[in-house]
């Protein structure tokens, strides 16, 4: 993160600060000036949204800003994830994007990394295509890359 950011909220909106969940009463712009984890409320993803492989990630993600004490927990399975999606696609873009997000989580960059995937997103949804949008993490590699050759 650059040494500042501004970052404007509405009336009643929230924004996750460090595990810490801040609500305003009323519209105000908030300047960050050091580095810290943050998340804001329309970016939050809920679990059962979580319907994709990139979705999916996101959550995990996810879970290490809102959830800081569920790091640990939630590491493992990014280690899991990433590997196996980067074997299900095939598309140059989603592969650089992917490899991208592996460093920014490893720099703890995690709001850019969240940024990363959510530009994924509508990629995924084309090549998905037809596809049920429910696909599970595991065994999702062979359904992507027929529909990314295809």
């Amino acid at each position: 993160m650059k040494s500042s950011f501004k970052i404007f909220l509405k009336a009643n909106e929230r924004i996750f600060i460090n595990g810490a969940v801040i609500r305003v009463d009323r519209k105000v712009s908030l300047e960050l000036l050091n580095d810290v984890q943050f998340l804001l409320e329309n970016h939050v993803l809920q679990a059962e949204d979580a319907t994709t492989p990139l979705r999916q990630l996101y959550f995990i993600v996810q879970v290490m800003v809102m959830s800081p004490n569920d790091k640990e927990t939630a590491l493992p399975l990014f280690r899991e994830s990433l590997p196996a999606l980067i074997e299900a696609f095939s598309n140059p873009k989603v592969l650089s994007d992917l490899k991208h997000v592996d460093r920014l989580v490893r720099e703890s960059k995690y709001y850019e990394a969240l940024k990363t995937i959510r530009g994924l997103y509508e990629v995924e949804a084309e090549i998905l295509g037809s596809t049920p949008m429910s696909i599970g993490m595991l065994g999702a590699g062979a359904p992507l890359k027929q529909a990314a050759a295809g």
